[in-house]
């Protein structure tokens, strides 16, 4: 007997799924392309089915690790479904990966067998390829690769009627994919995902309809981009399927593909509103968005775009513990704890604090396999994550007397300069709100003195120009006299990794760039105000 605490397998196993779907509304569409294309469950069905065919014929079993290297589209949905039909392992590489981080990646799976973008191949050449011995080459052809047995596509068109029973039940806490983390601070681990832990990542916090249309323009080697398609196949909805998020064509591609619903993480929010407004902002069937981290113009978002914020807090090896909406009333919040979760903002002891504290969050589930099953071929990163029965998410939080959970900062990325503690994430947002800046990173570099001192390192606004003196005096009445950064530097962009991560520690390694600006010496001094308190 099922635990009750557990969806039955018709709910959350992808095969059973998907089965249940094509027969239940075989003709709806289940996914629409950048082309138009469309797929309806029936026509998925019997795709995956083949793919799934083929994929067996090459010798992938249940449990099998197999290498996903693909952007988004067609071929990476078939593929990606085709492995969880069979009960094997979906392990995406991030397309933007390549030299000693392809490698690390490679290695840790293990898999003997690649699916690869033709023109991603050739990065495999003289690389240390591990246990890799056959790569599927899909959209056109590659030079070969020393080591490596290059295979056609055609492999992959199976017989969707011959393809037999899994050899024993597929079980919603099997793993069915590792997703590895962005890497941004350090080598990607690789994050052991259930069934049951993306059903409970995005089942239980939804309020969209089955007939609402979703949008993914997040890559789907990440958990942004492949957990919303899982979550709309366990949904019976349907989604629109772009390779990435482009400012300029949001709007068009809402309206192109009737979009009810999306995400919106980072920068997307604000690089949204940065654009000229137009009579057209509420022309769109757009009806609510998930705002992730929530934006302190949210509000204004909402009403000149006429749609629903949420927001929640989420990661790879977590399962949306907090979330709220519509319309979030606490400023910055990232929500409170869903049913099933209990979450704790804890010292370094694991000692919970009090209200208004800043600690690192912790969570935990009551569903069993609703977090994730650790980080594979790495047990030392995986027992000091999971502590004393919890999750250690490694982000900086603290909690309101109302019970309302705000995000500070990764805890490897807080700065403390002259013995106070600045949070890069509050001192990001401010210098972001100023309307000459369209993005902005906020890092740590080392100090004459001692500690820290803090840059920030910006991209400029469509039609905009950012004068240094004058943002400073924008920000002065905004923060605290020691979180205004001491430097600045203006950059076309912002590294980012394709889930829009910026990458930190690329800025770091930069450091004080000779086009870095200095308003200490510009002669901009700011001190701490003196407090002068009348004698009673």
């Amino acid at each position: 007997m099922l635990d009750p605490r557990m969806p039955p397998p018709e709910e959350c196993v992808i095969r059973h799924v998907l089965d249940r779907h094509a027969e239940a509304q075989p003709d709806k569409t289940f996914v629409i392309f950048d082309d138009g294309e469309e797929w309806s469950f029936a026509h998925l069905r019997r795709t995956v089915r083949g793919c799934a065919d083929g994929l067996r014929r090459l010798g992938v079993g249940q449990g099998d690790f197999v290498l996903v290297w693909l952007p988004n589209g067609k071929d990476c949905l078939r593929v990606m479904l085709a492995l969880n039909y069979l009960g094997a392992v979906y392990v995406p590489i991030n397309t933007g990966y390549r030299g000693g981080l392809m490698e690390h990646v490679i290695d840790n799976a293990g898999a003997r067998l690649m699916i690869a973008a033709a023109p991603l191949v050739e990065r495999l050449a003289g690389a240390n390829t591990a246990e890799l011995h056959d790569v599927v080459v899909l959209g056109g052809e590659a030079a070969p690769v020393p080591g490596l047995e290059l295979l056609p596509a055609g492999v992959l068109e199976g017989d969707p009627d011959a393809l037999p029973e899994p050899e024993r039940p597929i079980q919603p806490w099997d793993t069915f994919s590792i997703i590895y983390t962005s890497g941004t601070t350090g080598p990607s681990k690789g994050v052991l995902i259930s069934q049951l832990q993306m059903w409970a990542t995005f089942i239980p916090n939804d309020t969209t309809r089955m007939e609402h249309r979703g949008l993914v323009n997040l890559p789907m080697f990440h958990v942004g981009g492949a957990g919303p398609i899982w979550a709309t196949l366990m949904r019976g909805g349907s989604f629109a399927l772009v390779e990435s998020f482009r400012t300029s064509e949001f709007w068009e591609i809402v309206r192109k593909f009737d979009v009810q619903h999306t995400i919106l993480l980072g920068a997307m929010t604000p690089f949204l509103l940065k654009e000229p407004p137009s009579p057209k902002d509420r022309d769109h069937p757009l009806l609510r968005v998930s705002m992730i981290p929530l934006s302190d113009q949210h509000a204004e978002f909402s009403e000149r775009f006429g749609v629903d914020v949420y927001t929640s807090f989420n990661m790879t090896e977590t399962s949306s513990p907090l979330f709220v909406g519509p319309a979030p009333t606490a400023r910055g919040t990232a929500g409170r704890p869903r049913p099933g979760v209990e979450c704790r903002v804890v010292d370094e002891n694991d000692c919970e604090l009090p209200p208004g504290e800043t600690g690192e969050l912790i969570v935990r589930a009551d569903m069993p396999y609703a977090l994730n099953g650790g980080y594979h071929k790495n047990p030392e990163a995986t027992a000091k994550a999971w502590r004393n029965g919890w999750f250690h998410t490694g982000d900086g939080f603290r909690m309101d007397a109302e019970g309302n959970f705000y995000f500070v900062d990764r805890m490897k990325d807080a700065i403390r300069r002259r013995g106070e503690n600045i949070s890069s994430f509050e001192v990001e947002k401010e210098v972001a709100a100023h309307p000459a800046v369209r993005d902005c990173a906020v890092v740590a570099v080392p100090s004459d003195l001692s500690e820290d001192e803090v840059m920030a390192i910006m991209s400029t606004a469509p039609g905009q120009t950012i004068d240094l003196p004058e943002l400073v005096e924008f920000l002065r009445p905004r923060l605290a006299h020691f979180m205004v950064p001491r430097f600045f530097r203006i950059v076309d962009d912002l590294p980012r990794t394709p889930t829009e991560k910026v990458q930190k520690h690329l800025l770091r390694a930069e450091g004080i760039t000779p086009d870095t600006w200095d308003r200490e010496k510009a002669g901009i001094v700011i001190k701490r105000d003196r407090l002068v308190i009348a004698s009673s």
